[in-house]
């Protein structure tokens, strides 16, 4: 894979899962300039990178104000971005109070619109970002109304945003992973209630995956990370407004 010379890349939601295994990946390819956000401090092991770490909610504007202020002193410019912040959330309409839709929407959607405004607004030209979406979004399931919502509207952010960047050789996709091992399930009653009749985190995840996932298997970080860079690296040049699905067949 291949970036622009120094190229400077926005994370959120770095500090693990995704995130995290990203900024891992683009720092193994040549990329040294991160800015890297999430609501946690912890960051990922770049070895020689200029790392600009920000801490906030990724929903808040005044986080965004911050972090241009701080990405345009620092770098300049941005080159890349990742739109990953994200929040999990489980529980059929009927039951689901507005607090708990508004928790999911407000990060999952407020945030990366706002991520992609300050993208946007800080790759002067040409340049790729990628937002993660999920296949939940488009694969209709009982329970995940306000996390499937959110998903689907963060999808169709990234076509409208690569029809408005196209003229200037702005590329912007998203992608829809399935189930992938990562923190996310943490805390999940569901989950955890696997982990206790199972045994381990391992067991449960094996269990979810090879009753609903064809290939009978989740996507590990890493695994989703080469395919958020490939997106943003010069091998996609002629890609942009794609969706790009990697869930195992699932969606099937």
């Amino acid at each position: 894979m291949s970036f622009p010379a120094g190229a400077s890349v926005l994370i959120t939601g770095a500090a693990s899962g995704i995130g995290k295994a990203t900024a891992e990946r683009l720092h193994a390819e040549g990329v040294r300039r991160f800015a890297l956000i999430d609501i946690d401090s912890a960051e990922p092991t770049l070895p020689g990178a200029d790392i600009l770490q920000l801490t906030g909610n990724v929903a808040d504007p005044s986080t965004w104000e911050e972090a241009e202020r701080a990405i345009t002193h620092r770098f300049g410019r941005l080159d890349l971005a990742v739109v990953n912040a994200g929040v999990s959330g489980a529980g059929p309409i009927a039951d689901l109070a507005f607090e708990e839709w508004r928790r999911v929407l407000s990060v999952n959607l407020d945030g990366a619109f706002l991520t992609l405004r300050t993208a946007m607004r800080l790759i002067p030209g040409a340049g790729a970002i990628v937002i993660v979406s999920s296949i939940s979004g488009i694969k209709a399931e009982p329970g995940v109304a306000a996390y499937g919502a959110s998903k689907a509207a963060a999808a169709h952010l990234a076509k409208v945003a690569a029809k408005e960047g196209a003229p200037r050789g702005l590329r912007v996709n998203a992608i829809l992973p399935g189930g992938v091992d990562t923190p996310i399930w943490n805390g999940m009653d569901f989950f955890e209630a696997m982990v206790l009749d199972l045994g381990s985190r391992e067991a449960a995840l094996k269990a979810m995956a090879s009753t609903a996932t064809p290939l009978g298997r989740f996507a590990t970080a890493d695994e989703i990370a080469g395919q958020i860079a490939f997106l943003l690296s010069d091998g996609a040049a002629t890609i942009t407004g794609a969706l790009l699905t990697s869930d195992g067949g699932y969606s099937l």
